[in-house]
């Protein structure tokens, strides 16, 4: 960007077609509602930056991100049209917030043809979203003209600061209309009509029948509840007012092109298949739950209902507000900086919500009415969340979670009182909540509920893997439809089915009864298996199978005990390191690890050296951006730029007693080499601890080239675990968490299947193989696992004894006789239908695996 005391120019980030702002079709943009600006139509797949400055902001689904220059000029690149709804999809970040950029830097890279088939247009909008006492001049180049990456786009010009306050002057005008936005007057126009005003310098009102409210607020816009067709009275004041109508009106009078509705969990194809009252999410933890629906809501801090004055209460209102404020900043960017983007982008939107001058205003009258700063705020925004939520308005209700959390903060500043106990809900309840923490989830599953959904949340999140852990059945990912459905229906019994990712909220009698007969089926059959948890698993044909657990830490270690677990097949170390502002010292580790193997009681103990990259990032280990993280630097490729880690944790794992019972495993090894370096560290240490035992070190298979190069890897390693999750993402190449994709990221592919069978041919005679991924628990994956080879499978602890049972009644080497043909299927739903039908003409009394038939 040129950047001079009069004129800035910016350079176009993408080579492509110009497209005028006002001929965009998307009224937000062509209405200049964010700001003025100009279009492309792109020619290339990777924007860059038109100028130098800043990443302020960074979309939690890449497709939109902010930069501002030195001069404070704001710049919003908008990857597409409705591209928000892809949910990341296709698009590759490059930079996050706090980044700073040089003109030309690369920013994001995308793959057309995936957008083009998503979105509803590819045309990259950039505007300028705060001019900063900047005008734009006529553009450069005009519609329809070719522009090239890096040249003059547009320049802006000194205009003298200009402000943003209302003006009260200059004449008035009105005009009476209907809204004609098919989901009312919800946050996407408020902010619209806020940037009219400010365009046009005047101030402008909304009011309908007894209320009304300045389109400064956009909380006092949306408590108007105003929905399509409702009559309204718009005032403007100012010089410009005749021309601020006109706009309002354009706005409020024309129906959105678009119902911009939240994107669904699942797939299009699935939620076809939605019945009434039912809600789709993602298995996090599979199972079937019936029971009264329950909203979960933290208590609120105890604070002082009486106060102590304005002048005492109202500066302290004000300090918490900033305290709060501070601290959302901060988690924003920490969030950012560990590759957190929805996390992120919700403490965005949080901070800015606490910046609302209404929800000040009316905490500051309770203080003068004499409450405390904190009971004041407490009363301020329950009125808030009741006025969204009578709305009717799902979009509206859907944001009092967002007020209830800010509600807690500032409440928590104010109150000097200990963290409030957990709310009371009753065993065998199913819970609903936006999002719990993983002390929460560990917290809540003490009480015993019979299941849990998730407004968000992912299928790999930590709570998914507690949930997992304690056999708790739970959806995520089920979108702002879920808090409003059950706040419709509080108390009544649903069904929660987390193996076909639906909530029943209002199930008709008949399958009431029939899944109170199914549940009460499964719970003999998980009485007979916890019966015998602690038996060996010794197949029909006499194959013994280990059926060990995956873990997060010590407290896992003595559930996986308790379950009848041949040991731990994976500890997640990386657990240590989550969530902390900085590395776990040696001690630490130590003492965890310490703890595992005590709980396993001599029982073989697999550690996994810490796997980070791709989707788990640390706050306090930034790794460089990179065009695809998942192919970047992760796992075992971490040692070699951060050796010190590495040295760390070996040293913990050497402190530990006995050794002969602690396996260590090093994650995302692609050749022999890797893990031959790690031998050669760990022995030097051992030696200069003067240790004589030496634990055993292995490998997991999670890349092809691991699983073809398997021989190699078994000469050096004392043991192999394949990763069924990554193992199928990266020989499919379809990110296991893409929902598109979710169904088809299938490890009973064949083509992973015949990885599985390399690996396990390859080590044949030279070291044991397990599988550590999610198919070892899977009812369909696991015989045919064992049928392939495997030697020891590793679950979920609350799995245990339901997969020890499934193997009894196993004949691995009639299954293995009918490996040529599953393996020379087209697909992994071929693969699935044969499998089923085999297993249900050798056992009778399977009931479980038919239902795995759906996601075919």
């Amino acid at each position: 960007m040129s950047d001079s005391s009069q004129s800035l120019t910016l350079l176009a980030p993408v080579a492509g077609v110009v497209v005028p702002l006002a001929a965009v079709p998307d009224p937000v943009f062509a209405d200049q509602a964010l700001g003025e600006g100009i279009a492309l139509d792109p020619l290339g797949e990777c924007l860059h930056a038109p100028c130098d400055g800043e990443v302020v902001q960074c979309a939690r689904t890449h497709h939109a991100l902010t930069l501002k220059t030195e001069a404070g000029v704001e710049l919003l690149l908008h990857l597409g049209l409705d591209t928000v709804e892809l949910q990341g999809r296709g698009i590759e970040p490059l930079v996050a917030v706090g980044d700073r950029v040089r003109a030309g830097d690369p920013l994001c890279r995308f793959d057309a043809d995936a957008l083009a088939r998503g979105a509803s247009a590819l045309i990259t909008p950039l505007v300028i979203t705060e001019a900063a006492g900047w005008r734009l001049r006529e553009p450069i180049l005009t519609a329809g003209a070719r522009v090239a990456l890096g040249e003059p786009l547009l320049v802006l010009e000194a205009a003298g600061t200009e402000s943003h306050e209302t003006l009260a002057d200059g004449p008035e005008a009105e005009r009476h209309l209907s809204l004609a936005l098919a989901a009312g007057l919800h946050a996407r126009p408020a902010a619209r009509l806020r940037a009219i005003a400010r365009e046009h310098g005047v101030g402008l009102a909304v009011h309908h029948k007894e209320a009304s409210a300045s389109v400064e607020s956009v909380s006092a816009l949306m408590n108007l509840g105003l929905t399509e067709g409702a009559a309204l009275r718009v005032i403007a004041r100012g010089d410009n007012a005749e021309a601020a109508l006109d706009a309002a009106e354009a706005l409020l009078t024309t129906p959105e092109a678009e119902a911009h509705a939240a994107p669904q969990a699942a797939s299009s194809e699935a939620l076809e298949e939605l019945a009434e009252g039912e809600l789709a999410g993602l298995v996090a933890s599979p199972g079937l739950a019936l029971g009264p629906l329950m909203h979960y809501r933290p208590p609120l801090p105890a604070v002082p209902y009486d106060g102590a004055g304005e002048a005492v209460e109202a500066p302290r209102l004000s300090e918490a507000l900033a305290r709060v404020g501070e601290a959302l900043a901060r988690d924003e960017a920490a969030a950012t900086r560990g590759g957190q983007t929805a996390e992120a982008e919700i403490f965005a939107a949080h901070g800015a919500w606490l910046a609302d001058p209404d929800l000040a205003a009316a905490a500051g009258e309770r203080i003068r009415a004499g409450r405390g700063a904190g009971q004041a705020w407490r009363e301020a925004l329950d009125a808030e969340a009741e006025r969204l939520a009578a709305t009717g308005n799902a979009l509206l209700a859907a944001r009092v979670a967002d007020l209830r959390d800010l509600q807690r903060r500032v409440m928590a500043e104010l109150s000097e009182a200990a963290e409030p106990a957990l709310p009371d809900f009753p065993e065998g309840a199913l819970l609903v909540a936006e999002e719990l923490t993983p002390s929460e989830l560990v917290a809540v599953a003490a009480r015993r509920p019979a299941g849990l959904c998730l407004a968000g949340g992912g299928t790999t999140s930590h709570v998914a893997i507690l949930a997992r852990a304690r056999g708790l059945p739970c959806l995520v990912a089920m979108g702002p439809a879920l808090p409003a459905a059950v706040d419709n229906a509080p108390g009544a019994d649903a069904i929660l089915d987390a193996e076909r990712g639906r909530l029943m909220v209002a199930p008709g009698e008949a399958r009431v009864v029939e899944v109170t007969a199914r549940l009460e089926a499964r719970r003999r059959e998980a009485e007979a298996a916890r019966a015998a948890a602690f038996e060996a698993a010794i197949t029909r044909d006499g194959r013994e199978v280990e059926v060990c657990a995956n873990i997060g830490g010590a407290e896992e270690a003595r559930l996986a005990a308790e379950a009848g677990a041949d040991g731990v097949g994976l500890l997640r170390s990386e657990f240590l390191f989550l969530e902390r502002d900085s590395a776990p010292d040696e001690t630490t580790q130590r003492d965890e690890y310490q703890a595992a193997l005590a709980a396993l009681g001599g029982k073989p103990v697999i550690i996994r050296t810490l796997d980070i990259g791709a989707d788990k990032q640390l706050p306090y280990l930034r790794l460089p951006a990179v065009p695809n993280p998942a192919l970047g630097v992760r796992g075992a490729r971490l040692w070699a730029s951060h050796p010190e880690l590495l040295e760390t944790q070996l040293r913990a794992l050497l402190g530990v007693t006995p050794l002969d019972a602690l396996h260590i495993m090093l994650p995302m090894v692609s050749e022999a080499g890797e893990l031959r370096q790690v031998r050669q560290r760990l022995e030097a240490i051992a030696s200069e601890l003067g240790l004589s035992a030496r634990p055993r070190l292995g490998a997991m298979i999670e890349v092809p080239s691991a699983a073809l190069c398997a021989a190699s890897l078994a000469a050096e390693a004392d043991f192999l675990s394949i990763g069924t999750n990554d193992l199928t993402q990266y020989t499919l190449a379809m990110d296991r968490e893409d929902p598109a994709l979710t169904a088809r990221a299938d490890v009973l592919h064949p083509a992973v299947l015949r990885l599985i069978q390399a690996t396990v041919a390859g080590a044949k005679g030279r070291c044991p193989v397990g599988v550590c991924g999610a198919a070892a628990g899977d009812d369909l994956a696991a015989p045919l696992l064992v049928a392939l080879g495997v030697d020891e499978l590793s679950v979920e602890p609350a799995r245990v004894p339901a997969v020890k049972a499934a193997l009894r009644r196993l004949d691995a080497a009639a299954l293995a006789a009918e490996l040529p043909e599953l393996l020379a299927l087209d697909d992994a739903c071929a693969v699935r239908e044969r499998l089923t039908a085999w297993l249900d003409r050798t056992d009778d009394t399977t009931t479980t695996t038919t239902t795995t038939l759906e996601r075919c």
